[in-house]
This record gives C-alpha cells, structure tokens and sequence, in this order.
C-alpha cells in the first residue's frame, strides 16, 4: 500500500502529508509554530501544549504560549509578546 501511495503522490506532484495523516510541523523564527493533520489538543497551558496526531504526541514547551489558530486541519502556536 505505501509503495502505490508513493507513487501516485510522486505522479501527481503532490507533497505526501497531503495524501496521508502525517503531520506537517513549520517552524518560523523563534516566535511561531504550525501544526498540519493533528487529532486534537491534549493539553494547554502558558507553558506546555500537547498535540495529539496521527503517528503520536507533540510536546510544545515554552514560556507565554499561546494557540492563536485553530481549525480542522491546523493549529499555530506563538509566544505571547510582554509589554515591558
């Protein structure tokens, strides 16, 4: 089965966390984190969130986290900015 979805995502050109429910994780920069094709949240706090997805857990640890998107398909995580 792996072998045929290879192929038909190679044919198609498409990326394979598309065709599959692996998760796709971007980084950017220090302050922002994306999370493609999770299940659910299973823990969230100012300092540790926990993403369940398809093949395990996602540990997001920090300090002032804070989820600012939320959808079916994806989550963006940030550091919440303190005013000095």
């Amino acid at each position: 089965m792996k072998g045929k979805l290879s192929k038909i995502t190679s044919f198609l050109e498409m990326p394979e966390e598309v065709v599959t429910d692996k998760p796709k994780i971007t980084i950017l920069g220090f302050e922002e984190l994306a999370i493609e094709n999770y299940k659910n949240i299973l823990e969230y706090d100012e300092i540790l969130i926990k993403v369940n997805t398809y093949i395990g857990v996602i540990n997001i640890s920090g300090i002032n986290l804070k989820l600012i998107q939320m959808n079916k398909d994806d989550i963006m995580v940030t550091r919440k900015n303190k005013s000095v």
